[in-house]
C-alpha cells in the first residue's frame, strides 16, 4: 500500500513538474518563417515570393518574411537554404533556373537542386515570348531560322546574362535548328531591352509577363512563345512546336521548397496552407493578370515535375556547349 502511494506520488510530481514546459510548447510555427528569394527585389523570383508570404502571414500569425540573398546569379541564396537548419522557418524560392538548368551549367554545384530540396508547392509558371525588333524584316521564326542558316552569325540575340533563363533557352534553340546567331549578354533584362528597343540587337527572349507591355505596345515584333501552349494575352502567337523551328518547349515554374530532412509534420502544415493560398480567387487573378498560368502543384507531384525538367534540360544544355561565362 505504501509503494502505491510512493507511486502515485511520484507521478503527480513528474506531471506538475513537466506540465509548465508542456503548455511551453506552442504548435508550429511559433516564429517567423524566412523565405529567402536568390534574385534582387522586382523580378519573377521576388514577386511570386511576396505575393505568397503576404498571403501566408495572413494564417502564420508569427509571420513570413522575404529575404533577398543575391551574388552569382542564384547561387548564393539557394546554397543558403539548402544548408539552413530543417526545421520548416527557412524556405527557399525555387524555380526552373535554380532548381533545373543550375544543374547543367555548372560542372560542380554547391548543392543538389534534388537531394538538398523538398518541394512545398509550385505556385505559377510563366512563359518565355521571343521578340524581334521591330522593324525585323521576318514575320516568322521560320524565315528568321532559314536567314540564320544562310547567314552565319550575322544576327544577334540578347540576354539577361551569361546562364540566365533567357541565354539557355535561345541558345537550346538555334542548336536544336542547326543554326549560329551571335550573343549579346547584358547584365539584367532592362539594357537588353533598350538596345532591342533601339534596333541594336536583333531578337530576345524574355518572361512573357515582362515582354508583354512591348508586345501590346507594338514595338517589338513577337515570333513565338515557348509554353506548351499559346498564351491568352497573346493568342496569335505560335509556341515553338507550332513553328516547326524545334521540338522545344519551356515555363519558368515558381514555388517554396524546404531544405531536405524538414520534418513531415511541418512540411504537411506547410502544403496545406500553401495549397489555400494557391488557389485563393484573388491570388489566381494576380497572377493571371500578370501573364502567368496559376498551378497547384504540391509535394511529390512538384518533385517529378522537377526531376523530369531536369532529365530534358541537363543534356540539351551540355549538348549545346553552354556556359554560364
Amino acid at each position: 500500500m505504501l509503494n502505491r502511494r510512493l507511486t502515485l506520488t511520484a507521478l503527480a510530481t513528474s506531471a506538475f513538474v513537466a506540465a509548465p514546459w508542456a503548455l511551453a510548447q506552442e504548435p508550429y510555427p511559433n516564429r517567423a518563417i524566412r523565405v529567402i528569394v536568390p534574385q534582387p527585389p522586382g523580378g519573377g523570383f521576388d514577386f511570386v515570393a511576396r505575393v505568397l508570404a503576404d498571403k501566408l502571414a495572413l494564417v502564420f500569425k508569427s509571420g513570413v518574411v522575404v529575404e533577398n540573398r543575391t551574388g552569382s546569379g542564384t547561387l548564393v541564396g539557394t546554397e543558403l537554404a539548402a544548408k539552413a537548419a530543417p526545421d520548416g522557418y527557412t524556405l527557399l524560392m525555387g524555380s526552373v533556373s535554380n532548381l533545373v538548368l543550375n544543374a547543367g551549367l555548372y560542372k560542380s554545384l554547391s548543392y543538389e537542386p534534388l537531394k538538398d530540396f523538398e518541394p512545398i508547392g509550385l505556385a505559377v509558371a510563366y512563359s518565355y515570348t521571343l521578340m524581334g525588333r521591330k522593324d525585323l524584316p521576318f514575320n516568322s521564326l521560320a524565315e528568321l531560322v532559314a536567314h540564320a542558316r544562310a547567314n552565319p552569325g550575322k544576327l544577334t540575340y540578347a540576354s539577361a546574362g551569361n546562364g540566365s533563363g533567357q541565354h539557355i533557352l535561345a541558345a537550346a534553340l538555334w542548336h536544336l535548328a542547326g543554326v549560329q546567331l551571335t550573343h549579346v549578354p547584358y547584365r539584367g533584362a532592362q539594357p537588353a531591352y533598350t538596345d532591342l528597343l533601339g534596333a541594336r540587337v536583333d531578337v530576345f527572349f524574355d518572361l512573357s509577363s515582362t515582354a508583354r507591355p512591348h508586345v501590346d505596345a507594338g514595338s517589338v515584333k513577337p515570333l513565338a512563345v515557348s509554353g506548351a501552349a499559346r498564351l491568352p494575352i497573346h493568342p496569335a502567337v505560335p509556341t515553338l512546336r507550332e513553328t516547326g523551328v524545334a521540338p522545344l518547349e519551356l515555363e519558368s515554374w515558381f514555388g517554396y521548397f524546404a531544405p531536405a530532412k524538414t520534418p513531415a509534420a511541418e512540411l504537411n502544415r506547410l502544403r496545406t496552407e500553401l495549397r489555400k493560398v494557391i488557389t485563393a480567387p484573388d491570388v489566381v487573378e494576380r497572377f493571371e493578370k500578370a501573364g502567368g498560368r496559376p498551378m497547384a502543384v504540391m509535394g511529390d507531384d512538384a518533385k517529378a515535375l522537377q526531376k523530369r525538367d531536369i532529365e530534358r534540360w541537363v543534356p540539351l544544355i551540355k549538348a549545346a556547349g553552354i556556359q554560364p561565362e
